[in-house]
């Protein structure tokens, strides 16, 4: 996995990183209206596995959800935690999520996977998974394009992922695709979403 990389990219900046997204309010209205309406469907605990600076962790929870995040990151789930008391906050790694078989209601995973090998990808979603009671869901977010395509990210490098092979790769895990959402703001990396069920 490439966690020490990302890890120690992130470390480095990561009060910088929560300054400038660590609000939702920071963050694109349809990405609020995409994830709120996803969450109003859920039924059982949701984990935000890469929660960052815990923004989305807490939107969830103030919408009702039972929710905590996971982050690679110490730092960012040290601010999570003195940000939001009342949600738990681990460290833990996308590839080793440290939960009992079957026993999320649903992931969210926006824009946690965008560092990832296109190798390592297979191994974390299979973790997804074993983690997901039958019918769990999944949300992710990412940037579209050719596949596995290392693009300039303000951290460290990141990948762009296509539509029709992350939803090959949502099948073989065991996902069935439930719907995908595109974006292309002016000025910005073209945008999707897919949200999946457990089957």
């Amino acid at each position: 996995m490439i966690d020490d990389v990302v890890r120690r990219a992130y470390s480095e900046r990561a009060a910088e990183y929560t300054a400038l997204l660590g609000s939702v309010g920071d963050l694109h209205e349809l990405d609020r209206q995409r994830i709120g309406q996803w969450a109003d469907g859920i039924d059982g605990h949701v984990l935000d596995a890469g929660c960052g600076p815990g923004q989305w962790t807490d939107f969830l929870h103030r919408r009702g959800v039972d929710v905590s995040g996971i982050d690679l990151v110490p730092a960012f789930v040290d601010q999570a935690r003195v940000r939001f008391p009342g949600i738990r906050f681990n460290v833990a790694s996308l590839g080793n999520l440290d939960v009992p078989d079957h026993s999320l209601g649903a992931v969210l995973a926006w824009y946690s996977l965008i560092h990832l090998r296109p190798a390592e990808l297979p191994h974390v979603l299979a973790g997804f998974t074993r983690a997901f009671a039958p019918g769990g869901q999944l949300l992710v977010g990412f940037f579209e394009g050719p596949h596995g395509q290392t693009l300039d990210h303000a951290i460290t490098p990141a990948h762009y992922c296509s539509i029709d092979r992350f939803s090959r790769l949502l099948d073989d895990a065991g996902f069935e695709v439930l719907d995908v959402e595109t974006r292309q703001d002016e000025g910005s990396r073209p945008h999707a979403s897919m949200s999946a069920v457990r089957r």
